[in-house]
């Protein structure tokens, strides 16, 4: 206090204390325009002025971290902030935040939790417990939490994350209703329509999934995603040529992306240009070795080409990546009967037989080896188990057999003389027809041995399968990634694309009178990471 006297009066002057806030202004102005060294700087000095009690200073002092990618010497800070305002919810999240950055998810949902009972209606503290208990695979608890953050606030997020969810039970029904929903909240988000486009994709719903990619396109004529979606089911039904011309669209976006490359090669492949399909799945594996679906493509091209230790190199490759897959084994079967290795082709088909479930091919495949090396009792009980299977589908579906199974099935048939009433002529009422049938089956089934000519091995390639069969139980398991946790704000990043297929696609094409089952490499994209601000 300073006491002055000028013409025998007292003025009184006031100390300059120190303001805790006074530049706080300034410290967000840099930070807003990511000048982050200048904000450090300022930030520096306010807390040397205030001795480190800046609550604003450190908040933004801690976030610029993060950013840099110190998270450990972030959460430090955050927890500081904590410390001088306890009620805060606010510093509460950011903790929890980091926590879930470093890994501790549990950790994180405490601290969720405790700032829920500070702030009970905040949607983003539902949200973001609803998707760590999605990183602890707690499914029940993650979709209530969920469900809560969509009834105090509507985001696309949400309904991403709770639509993830049910992907990831393998629910695509459940998936399917909660991302219709999404897309009435907001008919113009292009990733929510992508990935309903290619859900209906997957389950063969043309017309809607068509439609819907359809919508993609009219709001982002580029989105790449959609164009690639639309190629591939324009190349599921042998539209080689129309496909190609997406995929060069494509390209133009996304020249290294290997769902991409791998869809070129096998739109090459059933055009029967082998070499160029060779090249480009090549390109694609080098972009995503360890993606099972061009391993496994790469192996059926070479098995096409009568190349089978190449084949028998990437079927290999492909096992260990995908080693519940039956049809995997059939193939390697296959490479090895060609290689003549009888004994480990009969082990693989063992293994084949016991995880495919579904699939006549594997027990015709596996019969015709058992019958060529004079087994024929346990051919005949191969070719039994193939019956069954064949008649389960028969009944419970409309598939047509590809004729060059059913042509190597009655050859089999006629040589293990297991009668005229074959499972693979359909029931006639005409007895003339059926007779004429089963006696034209039986007398081809003479003419030569099986296998020694191409029947056998283009039967055995997975070629000569059904029209639409589905792989077995333990066949093709949907590999899903963890879904992308909406914590850190990224507004001028694009989403990446998901460099693995939202199915399994099946592009069939023929070689020489057979079919080939090949995987295509698009698969349901991820969420695009968007945190609340």
């Amino acid at each position: 206090m300073i006491w002055s006297t000028r013409n025998s009066a007292y003025t009184f002057t006031a100390p300059e204390f120190p303001i805790l806030e006074k530049q706080n202004w300034l410290i967000h102005l840099y930070y807003i325009q990511k000048d982050y060294e200048a904000c450090k700087a300022v930030i520096k000095e306010q807390l040397q002025e205030t001795h480190g009690l800046c609550e604003y200073a450190i908040y933004v002092q801690a976030l610029i971290f993060r950013l840099e990618g110190n998270i450990q010497e972030s959460l430090r800070l955050f927890q500081m902030c904590a410390f001088l305002s306890p009620q805060c919810a606010d510093n509460l999240k950011q903790v929890a935040r980091s926590l879930f950055l470093l890994g501790k998810h549990k950790a994180a949902i405490e601290v969720y939790n405790e700032a829920a009972k500070l702030n009970q209606k905040d949607w983003e503290i539902c949200h973001n417990l609803g998707v760590c208990y999605i990183y602890l695979k707690q499914f029940d608890k993650a979709q209530d939490q969920l469900h809560n953050a969509l009834h105090l606030n509507r985001h696309d997020l949400t309904y991403i994350m709770l639509g993830k969810i049910f992907l990831l039970k393998g629910d695509l029904d459940k998936a399917i209703e909660i991302y219709k929903k999404a897309v009435e909240f907001s008919p113009e988000n292009t990733e929510l329509l992508t990935t309903l486009g290619l859900l209906y994709l997957q389950l063969g719903i043309y017309q809607k999934a068509f439609e819907h990619l359809g919508n993609t396109l009219t709001y982002d004529p580029t989105n790449y995603k959609a164009i690639l979606a639309a190629g591939s089911m324009m190349q599921t039904h042998g539209d080689f040529d129309v496909a190609l011309t997406k995929y060069k669209v494509v390209a133009c976006a996304v020249i290294e992306s290997p769902p991409l490359w791998n869809n070129i090669g096998m739109c090459f492949f059933g055009k029967k240009k082998y070499v160029a399909a060779i090249s480009c799945l090549k390109r694609a594996n080098y972009l995503a070795p360890l993606d099972w679906k061009i391993l496994y493509n790469l192996g059926l091209v070479h098995l096409t080409m009568q190349q089978y230790a190449s084949a028998f190199h990437f079927l290999s490759a492909a096992i260990n990546f995908q080693p519940k897959m039956g049809e995997l084994y059939m193939l390697l079967a296959v490479a090895l009967t060609n290689l003549e290795d009888s004994e480990n082709a009969k082990r693989a088909y063992e293994e084949a037989v016991r995880l495919d479930k579904c699939n006549p091919l594997v027990n015709l495949n596996y019969a015709v080896l058992l019958y060529n090396q004079g087994e024929k009792r346990d051919a005949l009980a191969q070719y039994q188990e193939m019956e069954k299977k064949v008649n389960l589908l028969k009944y419970s579906s409309s598939l047509e057999f590809d004729p060059e199974m059913v042509e190597v099935a009655q050859k089999l048939g006629a040589a293990l003389q297991v009668g005229e009433a074959l499972v693979w002529t359909k029931p006639v009422k005409d007895p003339k027809s059926k007779h004429q049938t089963a006696s034209t089956s039986k007398a081809a089934g003479f003419q030569q041995p099986l296998g020694s000519n191409q029947a056998l091995g283009q039967a055995m390639s997975s070629a000569a399968t059904c029209r639409k069969l589905s792989s077995g139980a333990g066949g093709t398991s949907q590999l899903t990634k963890p879904p992308s946790l909406p914590l850190e704000p990224e507004p001028t990043v694009e989403a990446q694309p998901t460099e693995a297929s939202a199915q399994t696609r099946e592009n069939q094409t023929r070689r020489e009178g057979h079919k080939l089952r090949t995987r295509g490499g698009f698969e349901i994209p991820e969420a695009a990471a968007v945190s609340p601000a």
